[in-house]
């Protein structure tokens, strides 16, 4: 159980739902980290997946990052296989049975087979 210390809200007997609303905006932007930068081997070794998935049509899990706020964003990840590779916007398809995404190629920061 947290202590009163910790948990702002348990600690003041008013808070305005004007400084709840910024204390919960604080919390959400510590969680957002930067776009990471990769070596050129990693992005070599994504691309020969995504080809391959696509060549060979076998599901690979994609993540990448997502802009939120300037420069800060988050991580999304999707399970699926690569329907298409758009080389003059630089973007791929993933399709799984629930969902299909769109992705720049420029935001992926990992690919597993």
């Amino acid at each position: 159980m947290a202590s009163r210390i910790e948990n702002i809200f348990a600690a003041s007997r008013f808070v305005l739902p004007e400084q709840r609303e910024l204390y919960l905006q604080l919390k959400e932007d510590q969680k957002l980290s930067e776009q990471p930068t990769l070596e050129e081997d990693e992005l070599a070794n994504f691309q020969y997946l995504i080809k391959d998935s696509a060549r060979e049509d076998y599901a690979v899990t994609v993540t990448w990052w997502k802009p939120v706020k300037a420069n800060l964003g988050t991580f999304c990840s999707l399970w699926g296989m690569i329907k298409w590779i758009d080389q003059n916007t630089r973007r791929i398809k993933i399709a799984n049975d629930e969902s299909v995404e769109w992705i720049d190629i420029d935001k992926i920061t990992d690919v597993k087979a």
